[in-house]
């Protein structure tokens, strides 16, 4: 069954001391992409400003903007429309041996090495070839991302944005970022492309229409055997038409929601809220 959601994201930041200017970019704003359609999407900041937007590298809309005068706050309003429908069959998996055969000779291999965010330990990966022995790239996924969700607890504040996926691992605890981070390590430790998803995971699946509910970003992975395919190992699930998609790429860094540089004192975190409301 097809979703219509209206997601508002909010993202906030206080300097200490009002920063002299700031270069932001903003990836915010959901897909176009099979079993989703970006009805609408806008992106406001606050102090107002001019904005202008380019597709990066890997596919994700970037949203840009410059505060060339002092400003002591700074928000960031992305609000969109997007219909997102039921995951499609999962293809046929082809043989491992294709599998690898395509990686090597296609864009397929920038989503097969490990990156600073996605090394682990050598030991590690043969915990996941152990796994996932006698497996097909499908189940290979279901079972790696298993064994990662079965020793990283879901576990908000016991991380941060730079922890990369051998602290999360050691740890045994982190969000869904990290989860993310030690499944691709792992996925890709076994020989499947794997990439990093960003965008938000509507939490309930049963909702009231036109009643707003509080959500957040979410992160999940995407496998390639075939085709790509999506699946929360934070959740155990398969991406279905609860998961809206902002953007792909290696690991986190591809595509931060919000980045930029700044003259002036640092102040505390962002605060960031997330409101979903089911429309249709």
């Amino acid at each position: 069954m097809t979703r219509r959601l209206r997601i508002k994201h909010i993202t906030s930041v206080s300097y200490a001391q009002p920063a002299a200017s700031s270069h932001n970019e903003v990836r915010m704003t959901p897909l176009t992409v099979p079993g989703q359609t970006t009805l609408d999407a806008r992106v406001s900041i606050t102090p107002a400003t001019a904005t202008w937007s380019y597709w990066d590298y890997w596919g994700t809309q970037v949203t840009g903007f410059d505060l060339m005068d002092p400003h002591a706050d700074l928000t960031i309003t992305a609000t969109s429309l997007v219909e997102t429908a039921p995951p499609q069959a999962l293809p046929e998996a082809p043989e491992w041996t294709e599998i690898a055969g395509r990686t090597a000779d296609s864009r397929l291999l920038e989503f097969a090495n490990a990156t600073v965010r996605t090394t682990v330990p050598a030991e590690l990966v043969a915990k996941a070839r152990e796994a996932s022995a006698g497996l097909d790239p499908h189940g290979t996924a279901i079972a790696v991302s298993a064994l990662v969700a079965d020793r990283v607890s879901y576990l908000p504040g016991t991380t941060g944005v730079n922890t990369s996926a051998a602290e999360a691992w050691e740890q045994g605890a982190g969000v869904c970022q990290d989860i993310a981070h030690v499944t691709i390590a792992l996925l890709r430790g076994v020989g499947l492309p794997t990439r990093y998803v960003s965008g938000y995971l509507h939490p309930e699946r049963e909702a009231e229409l036109h009643r707003p509910v509080a959500g957040q970003s979410h992160a999940w992975v995407e496998y390639w055997a075939g085709d790509w395919c999506g699946y929360d190992p934070t959740n155990r699930t398969r991406a279905d038409e609860s998961h809206v998609v902002v953007g792909r790429g290696r690991d986190y860094d591809d595509v931060t929601p919000h980045k930029g540089i700044y003259r002036g004192v640092a102040g505390g975190p962002p605060e960031v809220t997330v409101e979903f409301t089911q429309v249709g």
